[in-house]
């Protein structure tokens, strides 16, 4: 996958949230990299975000953590 980064850290996506992409008929990496791109980041509690970005099929919501010099996706999902 490209690189791709946020608040000037690279963004690394977990295998977790490779296999929950796959298994919600998602695709890996053009989807995912578009919202990671383009997406609206919303952060959350101390060091968790969202980046959403919506589509024909329901918002692509992908759900991460900022290990400080990192931001690690963990789970993607369909939203409404």
């Amino acid at each position: 996958m490209r690189d791709v980064f946020i608040d000037n850290k690279p963004v690394w996506v977990s295998s977790h949230a490779i296999k929950q992409a796959e298994y919600r008929n998602i695709a890996f990496p053009d989807q995912i990299f578009d919202v990671l791109k383009t997406g609206k980041i919303e952060w959350f509690g101390k060091n968790n975000l969202k980046i959403i970005k919506k589509s024909r099929n329901g918002s692509i919501v992908c759900v991460g953590v900022d290990n400080g010099g990192v931001i690690v996706i963990k789970t993607i999902e369909r939203g409404n």
